[in-house]
């Protein structure tokens, strides 16, 4: 948006905002950087756990919101490689959060025919976080109104790598031939295999990177950046990313003159 839409929209509450909005015009795939969780809590005096089950609360709307709206598929970054760097009592903490919420929100998924993904390397999560993953990517499996993504223990350039390696695998036992190779053959061996990429990124807490994130993916993807901090990003927040693409024009390589269809 413009700066003088931008101030306007600032103005508006939250039904005001869905009312400009265009419901033909909406992404049909959202990834979103949840970004400033340990910031949120340490302004506050607490406990860097603060600011992920704070957290939630945003996950939880955006899920909310996205469906409502009809979109599609959902992706949110929750734990990248480097991510295991992190003190041992905060990745733990982190674990059990992640169960917890997927034991309260599985009804919500069922009710809404929601499905549930995931996309890393699996192999490094606990033991127990991985049975409950599988628990609930196995029941949701036959929702079909929306998918949730959630990518865990995940790194684009190593997603990429594993596709690779799966991809050259293809070959060397002769069901593939390398000649054969294009594109849309290689995004069959992603994480993300089967759903169209996104058509906006959003992150939040004022960072301006994508940090490793679905990297063959955001391709042509919009982005936005916000400065509000992850548990702050509530459903306001997130109608004003989505006023905002919408005043975006897409060219995919193209100039406007053939996007309208002009001479």
């Amino acid at each position: 948006m413009k700066k003088s839409e931008e101030n306007f929209a600032e103005e508006l509450n939250v039904e005001d905002l869905m009312a400009l909005l265009n419901r033909n015009h909406l992404p049909k795939h959202i990834a979103i950087i949840m970004d400033g969780n340990g910031r949120w809590a340490e302004k506050r005096g607490l406990p860097r756990i603060a600011g992920h089950q704070e957290g939630i609360h945003s996950v939880r709307e955006m899920v909310t919101l996205s469906r409502e709206l009809d979109i599609g598929a959902l992706t949110i970054y929750a734990f990248s490689l480097e991510n295991w760097k992190r003190p041992s009592q905060e990745i733990h903490e982190l674990m059990v959060l992640l169960e917890e919420y997927l034991e309260k929100e599985l009804e919500t998924m069922m009710e809404h025919s929601i499905r549930f993904k995931t996309i890393g390397r699996m192999e490094r999560l606990p033991e127990t976080v991985r049975g409950c993953l599988a628990r609930v990517e196995e029941e949701t499996s036959h929702n079909d109104k929306m998918t949730l993504t959630i990518a865990l223990s995940y790194g684009g350039r190593t997603e990429i790598v594993d596709a690779a390696r799966a991809l050259m695998k293809e070959c060397l036992e002769g069901r593939m031939k390398l000649e054969d190779i294009e594109e849309e053959e290689f995004s069959l061996f992603l994480g993300t295999r089967g759903m169209v990429d996104p058509d906006l990124m959003i992150r939040t807490s004022g960072e301006a990177r994508i940090s490793n994130f679905l990297l063959w993916q955001l391709a042509y993807t919009e982005l936005y950046f916000t400065e509000t901090l992850w548990p702050d990003f509530r459903r306001r927040d997130f109608l004003l990313a989505l006023l905002d693409y919408q005043q975006r024009e897409r060219r995919f390589g193209l100039v406007s003159d053939q996007i309208h269809g002009r001479k």
